[in-house]
């Protein structure tokens, strides 16, 4: 008897966890993993294609070629180029034979455009980082650490409920004890479920993430919108007719009053334009999808947890409109589910459970710990 006492005393040991280590807090994950793929993409790609376009301008040279007449000398050359670059203005004539002027000034300042694109992208970023992760960290810093408290209270309450049965001289009193205690709720985790249940009613981690999804759509609509506005009006024409009648030029009577223009990088552009606009709006998808996971609960998580004693937060219909605090960290502590030890434990005992032939009398953890430790051979059979 005393073997099989010491053998249950070392088990239930093995099963309590250790306390958590001070890295446990730096470990934490802030960002759901569909949002870092969303960040990485939508502030990456833009950075990225900048850079090969900056690239190729600097290892390419002029960006512009103009055809000037063949009576012209180099630096007359060049300094059409310059000028063209500068101006990149399209003079032409309209239907009615009027002479107009077009701007393509926005491709000049594309490249640019897009680092602001970049820039806007990561400001719901910031927003998330400065408004709602200092919040969402130490909540779950509370929650997972009560979370593996309370099942080391159990482990431990089964240890005492090992020592209260050896020292009774009636197993079944020690039963009746029990069911009583069980009914009165005496084993339940009131500070944590109470915590949660407070979390129902707060909303400020749903409107910051939901705050954060809209801007970043509203971001990615936007861009999308200034892309096809540049292909509508500039972006199909990469030849232009340029006026060099100005400074040096200006007084020179063998100099036409237009020449002929090609931008040389109007392809690359092109591309990127194509590029990015046919992620973003891929992307978009995404984004809604990541809002419309608040949308409904992950029970999974919680209905583990309902094998400890007196944690029923789901079954006592706690969980009503999913649009709340609770479901952001329930979302982020599904994320950070290996900073959670006692999770994968309580999945393996619910898991036995399952195969259990007698499950009808296992409720909880402790009823299960129990039966492990050697105490249903007392137990009266119901």
């Amino acid at each position: 008897m005393s073997l099989s006492h010491t053998a249950a005393e070392y088990m239930l040991s093995d099963a309590l966890l250790p306390e958590p280590s001070s890295s446990r807090a730096k470990g934490l994950r802030l960002e759901l993993p569909s949002d870092r793929v969303l960040k990485f993409v939508a502030v990456g790609l833009p950075l990225f294609l900048v850079s090969l376009a900056f690239a190729r301008e600097f290892s390419a040279g002029s960006q512009i070629s103009c055809f000037s007449p063949s009576n012209f000398t180099g630096k007359q050359s060049a300094y059409a180029d310059t000028a063209c670059w500068d101006s990149l203005l399209h003079h032409g004539f309209d239907a009615e034979g009027r002479a107009v002027t077009k701007s393509l000034w926005a491709l000049k300042v594309f490249p640019y455009s897009l680092l602001v694109v970049a820039v806007l992208m990561y400001l719901p970023y910031l927003l998330w980082r400065y408004a709602a992760s200092p919040t969402l960290h130490s909540d779950l810093l509370f929650i997972i650490d009560e979370l593996d408290k309370s099942y080391n209270r159990s482990v431990r309450l089964v240890q005492h409920m090992r020592k209260v049965q050896q020292a009774s001289d009636d197993p079944e009193q020690f039963w009746e004890e029990y069911e009583r205690a069980r009914q009165e709720r005496y084993f339940e985790f009131p500070l944590l479920e109470r915590y949660l249940a407070c979390k129902q009613h707060s909303h400020s981690l749903v409107i910051i993430y939901l705050l954060r999804n809209l801007l970043l759509l509203l971001f990615l609509a936007a861009t999308c919108l200034y892309l096809v506005f540049l292909h509508l009006n500039i972006f199909f024409q990469d030849e232009f007719s340029c006026s060099i009648k100005t400074g040096l030029l200006q007084d020179e009577p063998h100099v036409p009053p237009l020449i002929p223009c090609k931008l040389v990088f109007f392809s690359v552009f092109q591309l990127i334009s194509l590029t990015v606009g046919g992620v973003y709006v891929l992307l978009m998808p995404v984004v809604i999808y990541s809002a419309l996971q608040l949308c409904q609960w992950d029970k999974g998580l919680l209905s583990v947890y309902e094998m400890l004693p007196a944690f029923d937060l789901l079954s006592r219909k706690m969980l009503t409109c999913p649009i709340n605090d609770l479901n952001v960290i329930l979302l982020f502590l599904r994320a950070n589910i290996s900073e959670l030890t006692s999770f994968s434990r309580l999945s393996a005992v619910s898991a036995l459970r399952e195969a259990t032939a007698e499950k009808q009398d296992i409720d909880t953890v402790v009823d299960f710990m129990t039966l492990l430790a050697g105490l249903e051979a007392t137990k009266p059979k119901h």
